[in-house]
């Protein structure tokens, strides 16, 4: 399995971006993926992933309403975009993908994700 997430940068607040992970080794069909961050000095956490029963999405609450999570099954990729950016945004963005770990589970939002790509800094400063 290897994760490959990328489109991090340095934005200003307000602003948005886009992040990628590309993903081999893996069936979307039957592994959970999503994002997780980490910011300097802070503990990793869950932001976002979509189930792959039925698609539902989810978000951790401090995202909703400004993050999108989607994903292309024929490119293999996972999406993330990310609106009106705040500076506490700021963090490492990772991708993580697991076969047997629910998205939305309590295990998911503890980061109990077998297999984790590099990260991708995103900078949310004016």
């Amino acid at each position: 399995v290897q994760l490959q997430a990328s489109g991090g940068g340095l934005v200003q607040p307000g602003g948005s971006l886009r992040l990628s992970c590309a993903a081999s080794g893996v069936s979307f069909d039957d592994y959970t993926i999503g994002w997780f961050r980490q910011a300097p000095g802070k503990e990793r956490e869950g932001v976002s992933c979509i189930a792959t029963s039925d698609g539902t999405a989810y978000y951790a609450d401090s995202v909703k309403g400004r993050f999108t999570i989607s994903r292309d099954n024929a490119k293999k990729t996972l999406y993330l975009q990310m609106n009106s950016l705040e500076p506490e945004d700021t963090a490492v963005y990772y991708c993580a993908a697991d076969e047997w770990t629910v998205c939305g589970g309590s295990h998911y939002w503890r980061g109990g994700m077998e297999h984790w790509g590099k990260g991708t800094l995103v900078t949310v400063s004016s």
